[in-house]
């Protein structure tokens, strides 16, 4: 039987980064549907959102997926394409034998990604891609709710 085929974007960041409030936001779509998601952390860093958005996404398909996942993020993308296998191996430790960084938020991403099959695509950020754009507009609005409350 054929998975169903998801496309996902999604973004995050804090401001001032580090420990600024951040927001992460995603955008699945699925046919003619698209559903939105987003949120936020007090004291946060870009990366610690990145992760976030991408663990809300994965975790919010209720079902096993064939997945485009888009990010304008290259620490997202690399840890989870290039770095994760090792870190896993390795018990969630560097290379230099230092604990993965965000590695709670690694724990999850890669606990989310193993009922899918994932395409990781890079996007360029803040440019023409309509989506890219749609899930940073959204994670600042995330953002900019918390610095208001």
């Amino acid at each position: 039987m054929e998975k169903p085929r998801v496309t996902i974007y999604s973004d995050g960041g804090a401001k001032p980064n580090p420990n600024g409030p951040g927001g992460w936001a995603a955008l699945l779509i699925y046919g003619d549907h698209q559903k939105e998601l987003s949120g936020g952390a007090l004291a946060t860093t870009n990366n610690r959102m990145e992760l976030t958005a991408a663990c809300e996404a994965l975790e919010a398909l209720k079902q096993p997926c064939e997945v485009e996942f888009y990010t304008d993020s290259t620490y997202l993308r690399n840890g989870i394409t290039q770095w994760l296998p090792t870190w896993v191996r390795n018990d969630w430790r560097t290379s230099n034998k230092k604990p993965v960084a965000n590695q709670d938020l690694w724990v999850r991403l890669y606990a989310a990604t193993r009922r899918h099959t994932i395409h990781w695509r890079w996007v360029r950020g803040h440019s023409t891609n309509a989506y890219n754009n749609r899930v940073d507009e959204l994670a600042t609005e995330a953002r900019e709710k918390l610095r208001r409350s």
